[in-house]
């Protein structure tokens, strides 16, 4: 090598922020990472961490093509030794039935990208947006996409169809996808290096709780079932989400409150779930702060998350032979105990013998485990995800060898 470290840039674009690492090709090292957010307004601003040191810095009226080119000045002008990205790993949320993996993103891909927003209407046209910006940034270096639904195109058949006339499928492709499956894919695997098992041997049910929220039954290191649907919408009872409800809803919403559909697709997204029950705030850590105060909807919408989490991950069972274990991952998975505690508390059936302890320190010093060693029940454990992570390493893998990148792509000094 000639002291140049390559590396993967990783972009998740939103429709009003874009969120960024940069991770290191051979040591997997985190250079850089942090979130531009509120474009296209005038309180525009980027945070972050840039080689160990914590920044911020105001970007007003910034689009996503002007906070990616402060994200690049910023990153070159750090002191550190030197990077240079060999490869721009992109976060797509719907890729469809068009892609079961990372894929390089040309013209005939973004095209297929666009194709699928009429089922993320929210997520991919800002999806496209960073790639497009990125390759007119870096000309030279392979583009990849990794996408939400990908992890999820091995589920079978009887797992995926509505029960709606086959003649829609086939013309729509009106069907379950599922998604988090970066997060899913990454837990799986580093669950397996815990336990001890080769992923292929390995049967587990993983939580993604976060402001959105799935729960997927993975077989043998491939998944067999998911929560979540067509859209991020469906199955369990997420931040601002419904979750599934029944899908009269809709009509009745509609005749008693004379809300369009529009109108009342927006309420299930973005002013249900936790805080559409609690009227406190969508995010748990108020919601538990609330219940120890002994506000009686904020207890009503715990109680109720925990307990429709806990009846989906019966359901995924029925996708495996045996679960190994049971893993809780994202914000709400990895730091709430008491949400941990409440849902095992739904799951006697499977004798989980919590320990209070590990849960307590979220499986600290246990490789993540909050069940008794001695139990001869459900293991439960807390596997901390890196989508990041996995969309790096995916990009990179599309890369023959480091070097191959172009000399004339830009260095960063990091």
């Amino acid at each position: 090598m000639d002291g140049i470290e390559h590396a993967a840039l990783v972009i998740n674009c939103g429709s009003s922020s874009l969120k960024f690492a940069l991770i290191g090709a051979e040591s997997g090292k985190r250079f850089a990472s942090g979130l531009a957010q509120r474009l296209g307004t005038a309180e525009a601003e980027l945070t972050g961490t840039v080689a160990g040191e914590r920044g911020e810095r105001a970007i007003p009226g910034a689009g996503h093509g002007e906070a990616l080119e402060a994200i690049m000045t910023w990153l070159g002008t750090s002191d550190a030794s030197r990077v240079r990205p060999v490869a721009v790993g992109h976060r797509v949320v719907h890729g469809g039935e068009y892609f079961s993996g990372p894929a390089l993103l040309d013209d005939a891909a973004i095209e297929r990208i666009e194709e699928c927003a009429r089922f993320a209407p929210l997520h991919n046209p800002a999806n496209v947006t960073g790639i497009r910006i990125a390759r007119a940034f870096f000309p030279d270096v392979p583009q990849v996409g990794v996408f939400d639904t990908a992890f999820h195109q091995t589920m079978p058949d009887a797992a995926f169809h509505y029960a709606i006339p086959h003649e829609l499928y086939e013309k729509h492709r009106l069907r379950r996808y599922g998604f988090h499956g970066t997060s899913h894919e990454y837990v799986a695997r580093e669950t397996a290096r815990r336990i001890g098992k080769p992923p292929e041997e390995t049967n587990l049910i993983v939580a993604h709780l976060g402001n959105g929220c799935s729960v997927c039954a993975v077989a043998g290191g491939r998944s067999v079932d998911t929560s979540m649907g067509l859209t991020p919408l469906d199955g369990l009872m997420m931040g601002t989400r419904s979750g599934s409800v029944d899908p009269n809803l809709h009509l009745t919403l509609h005749e008693l409150e004379g809300l369009d559909l529009a109108a009342i697709t927006d309420l299930l997204n973005r002013g249900s779930g936790l805080l559409g029950v609690s009227g406190v705030s969508n995010d748990m850590r108020a919601i538990e702060a609330e219940v120890g105060l002994g506000h009686a909807r904020a207890d009503l919408a715990r109680r109720m998350f925990v307990y429709r989490l806990a009846k989906e991950i019966l359901a995924m069972a029925a996708g495996l032979e045996r679960v190994d274990a049971l893993v809780f991952t994202a914000g709400i998975g990895e730091n709430s105990a008491a949400t941990r505690a409440a849902t095992l508390g739904h799951l006697r059936v499977w004798n989980p013998e919590l320990d209070p302890d590990l849960n307590a320190t979220h499986g600290a010093g246990a490789q993540g485990r909050i069940t008794r060693e001695s139990s001869a029940g459900l293991l439960a454990m807390v596997v901390p995800t890196d989508e990041e992570l996995m969309i790096a390493r995916a990009a990179l893998a599309m890369v023959p060898t480091a070097e191959k990148a172009p000399a004339s792509q830009p260095l960063l000094n990091l």
